[in-house]
């Protein structure tokens, strides 16, 4: 089976399905509109709490909603829809580890790569920030909280709504497109957005696209997963902003002037097609049309476990 028919391993129902999505989605609904309604200022607010309570104890009180929404999910998914973890993660008998961390160390090195050289060009935009102390307790604190929150955001869009949109629609096109739009527009209240306009939305809506291809093209999370995690720590670890989401103890803060230029549509248009073509070689992708826009059916063992199934309740 592919990845979206695992969906079919566990117990199916519409209300099933709706509970999360309704949850989630309805506390992102009020908080957009507490800001719209009370006309809030996000990026003050952030300031004025790091300041009141520091940025790890801040950056503690935001991941960890997303740790305490990854366990419901996978609580969720394991006790009601009686699905197992591996086939709400991927297609393969087992989760691939070698993947994940093959996708978090690529990228890694990347990020780091790009970081360093800007810094080496432009030291002028940066100001050294190093702390032993602070930045200790935020590797302790990213390394652990960090995945949990990107695993979610991947368990939630390329996994449990690309699956159940999956056999909903009975195509691949139709949630690699919502579920992509829709992570990138649900960045819409970060700082970032504010400060550099919606045309930055162009990022987050190519990052959920990049992240929703890897995941149908190789049949699974596992790449998404790695990528994810490796986006979020490093950032959080080499630099930050104060017009950012995440503002830590970091070891460089950006001084320079926001502007929305190469370094929103590069790596979307650019450097996100680079690793769809590497990836492309190391695991052999082939038949992308199927699998990117191709037809979900049920799988045909459980069609007939189904119509016997059905034919002892008759009886």
């Amino acid at each position: 089976m592919n990845y979206i028919q695992q969906g079919y391993t566990g117990k199916l129902g519409m209300w099933k399905y709706l509970i999360i999505p309704i949850l989630f989605f309805g506390l992102m609904a009020l908080n957009f509109l507490a800001i719209w309604l009370l006309d809030l200022d996000v990026e003050k607010i952030m300031k004025v709490e790091i300041a009141k309570k520091g940025a790890n104890r801040f950056l503690i009180e935001s991941l960890a909603q997303f740790a305490v929404g990854l366990l419901a999910l996978l609580i969720w998914v394991k006790f009601i829809h009686k699905q197992t973890i591996t086939s709400l993660t991927t297609s393969r008998k087992k989760i691939d580890w070698k993947r994940v961390f093959f996708a978090f160390f690529l990228w890694a090195s990347i990020t780091t790569f790009f970081v360093v050289i800007d810094f080496k060009m432009s030291p002028e935009n940066y100001q050294w920030n190093f702390d032993l102390d602070k930045f200790l307790n935020l590797v302790l604190i990213a390394v652990i909280l960090i995945p949990l929150q990107t695993s979610f955001e991947e368990y939630f869009f390329r996994g449990y709504l690309m699956q159940g949109l999956g056999m909903v629609t009975k195509n691949r096109w139709f949630p690699l497109i919502s579920t992509s739009l829709v992570f990138g527009l649900l960045h819409i209240a970060n700082p970032e957005v504010a400060k550099l306009g919606y045309g930055i939305l162009v990022y987050y809506i190519g990052t959920g696209f990049f992240l929703g291809i890897i995941t149908l093209m190789d049949e699974g999370l596992e790449l998404a997963l790695g990528f994810h995690a490796a986006n979020n720590l490093i950032t959080a670890l080499l630099v930050t902003a104060d017009y950012t989401v995440f503002q830590t103890d970091s070891l460089l803060i950006d001084l320079s002037e926001p502007v929305l230029g190469a370094d929103v549509f590069v790596p979307v248009f650019v450097i996100f097609p680079i690793l769809i073509f590497i990836f492309t070689k190391v695991y052999k992708w082939q038949d992308w049309k199927e699998k990117l826009t191709g037809k979900i059916d049920k799988p045909i063992n459980l069609q007939e476990n189904y119509r016997v199934l059905d034919e002892i309740g008759a009886e």
